[in-house]
């Protein structure tokens, strides 16, 4: 399928972040992605990754807190929780009839959330994100289930011929599962006018040392992984200081791969070789988890600064709101920003690459902000799911860009909000509620406390209550 700028000189792309659900995709999330679709005539929808919530209770069976776990050998306490609440128990199954059940599962959640997509007949692509995988299913074989779907542009990553030829008959557009790239022809054909890039950001990285399971590198299949009598990650070596409500473990997020970094620059120089001129094409690439050059869109704040939101691990310590110098109006910031530990040189490879002019992301449900540091766009668009935490119904949303041919780089975008297309309320606001006040440690407590309406609750509850205490202390007396 050829991606091709209209004849008025526009190509339309929606970026969906974070469905993260299970079979059963909540009918909000559903509506919202049928009226972004209906309201925006997209010529392409990009899925940035974690559309799978792969510790739903549904996958107890085969969840995976690592690429080198055993299936279900490590389950959450949060899962086993919601496991119960909804009467669930981890079955007798052997390996592989859990694996094949958990394999319909992701097929019905690809077949729910990308229905409106293939209903209007619009082309998609997908990487993927932290959670994916943790249903069991690898990511090589989920690329496999949307291969299935028409109007999916996933590349296969390894050519169907022999080992000894596939060098000889691979495609420089695509690295491995999630990292590819998607040429948009000019309207006329002549030429390739701009490329998106999809990008494989990685999961967790390990306690160990190194990304634990890279894309591109050799991972064994779960059922595989069943029958041994031992991790390949040692249970024990990232168990010690883990958080049983932490969904994110202790060891930070991945980074794209070695292979995948050197691709973004070996990609431009083959894109340029197509058009016959040699020169990076403009382009933009998605991807899920952010890298450490997002916080250059925030400012240094005091700790007592309304709204201000903490750093995380390497950035902890710190107080941050956005840089209105650097980001465009109507940016939010709504959480922390998630970034590996280390800086894998992604940000960079693109400026010596040249042609990338903006990197979007998923990942941190509560951010949709754009900024603009040293000349390249850095932005987010936020969770359009309602099973998972995120900002309040009304901003959950689907970023819109609107690409001009002339210049892709001085693209427009905005984002398709449930507010605006549907109303300010959902179908279950106790559950939005909920993950939109979500606290798991210290630091998220006190970012809802810099909230001025959270803060003034709790004083007032604080002081009914000592209020509360005290009479009955005098009835005592």
């Amino acid at each position: 399928m050829t991606l091709r700028f209209r004849e008025n000189g526009t190509f339309r792309v929606l970026q969906m972040a974070d469905i993260q659900d299970g079979p059963d995709v909540n009918e909000d999330t559903i509506r919202l992605i049928r009226e972004a679709i209906a309201v925006s005539d997209p010529d392409l929808v990009v899925l940035t990754g974690d559309q799978i919530r792969g510790y739903d209770p549904a996958y107890i069976d085969t969840f995976l807190r690592r690429r080198g776990d055993r299936p279900g050998a490590h389950v959450r306490a949060v899962t086993r929780f919601e496991a119960a609440v909804q009467g669930m128990q981890p079955s007798d199954d052997d390996a592989e009839t859990a694996m094949d059940r958990t394999r319909e599962k992701v097929r019905e959640t690809f077949s729910a959330f990308l229905g409106p997509a293939v209903t209007a007949d619009v082309p998609f692509a997908a990487t993927y994100g932290n959670h994916d995988f943790q249903c069991g299913v690898l990511v090589d074989e989920q690329d496999d289930m949307y291969r299935e779907f028409p109007g999916c542009l996933n590349p296969r990553s390894t050519p169907d011929t022999p080992t000894a030829l596939a060098a000889d008959h691979a495609d420089p557009l695509v690295c491995e599962p999630g990292t590819f790239a998607l040429p948009v022809e000019s309207s006329d054909g002549g030429r390739i006018a701009m490329s998106v890039m999809m990008v494989n950001s990685g999961d967790y990285a390990s306690e160990i040392g190194g990304e634990d399971g890279e894309p591109g590198s050799h991972v064994e299949s779960p059922v595989e992984l069943a029958s041994q009598t031992a991790d390949t990650v040692p249970y024990e070596l990232y168990a010690v200081k883990s958080r049983d409500f932490d969904l994110a473990d202790t060891a930070g997020y991945g980074t794209p791969s070695p292979e995948a970094i050197r691709w973004l620059g070996d990609v431009q120089r083959h894109l340029g070789e197509r058009n016959g001129d040699g020169l990076p094409v403009p382009a933009i690439a998605f991807q899920h988890i952010p890298p450490q050059e997002f916080y250059q869109c925030l400012r240094e704040v005091p700790a007592w600064t309304p709204y201000a939101v903490e750093g995380t691990r390497t950035f902890s310590g710190k107080c941050y709101l956005l840089d209105e110098s650097k980001c465009r109006p109507g940016s939010l910031l709504g959480e922390s920003i998630g970034c590996a530990d280390v800086n894998c040189g992604e940000v960079e490879a693109m400026r010596k690459a040249g042609g990338y002019f903006a990197l979007f992301a998923g990942h941190d449900h509560k951010n949709a902000f754009v900024g603009r540091v040293d000349g390249f766009d850095l932005g987010y668009a936020p969770t359009c799911g309602f099973t998972s935490y995120g900002p309040k119904s009304a901003l959950r949303g689907i970023r819109l860009f609107t690409f001009h041919e002339a210049d892709p780089s001085t693209y427009d975008t905005r984002m398709l909000t449930y507010g605006e297309l549907i109303g300010r309320r959902s179908g279950n606001e106790v559950r939005v509620f909920i993950g939109d006040h979500l606290m798991t440690d210290g630091a998220s407590v006190r970012n809802e406390l810099r909230k001025p309406k959270v803060a003034a609750t709790v004083a007032l509850g604080g002081a009914a209550l000592a209020h509360v205490v005290w009479h009955g202390l005098i009835r005592r007396r």
